[in-house]
């Protein structure tokens, strides 16, 4: 089962609301999800992200991939978008 990362949007028309869900990769945007690690109100002034930070390293750490937009949503939040590998296995 590949798993993601990814926006599932909430909100009334004209104003969007998201989610941070993992997901598996087959499931409709807004349908199904396995957890809830944040949410994103980009109408906001400013914009409001909030991100579960050790569930969403949790989850990269198993192999979930995020989308482009929640790379860059996760970049900002602090959380790195790849977990962070021992200095010494990488250059093996």
């Amino acid at each position: 089962m590949a798993v993601k990362i990814r926006l599932k949007r909430v909100g009334a028309r004209k104003e969007p609301m998201f989610r941070l869900v993992v997901a598996d990769s087959r499931s409709p945007r807004d349908g199904r999800f396995i957890e809830e690690i944040g949410y994103y109100h980009p109408a906001a002034n400013p914009p409001v992200l909030s991100v579960q930070a050790d569930r969403a390293r949790a989850w990269l750490a198993q192999g979930a991939q995020p989308s482009a937009t929640v790379r860059a949503l996760l970049k900002r939040a602090g959380v790195a978008g790849r977990p962070v590998e021992d200095a010494g296995e990488a250059g093996t």
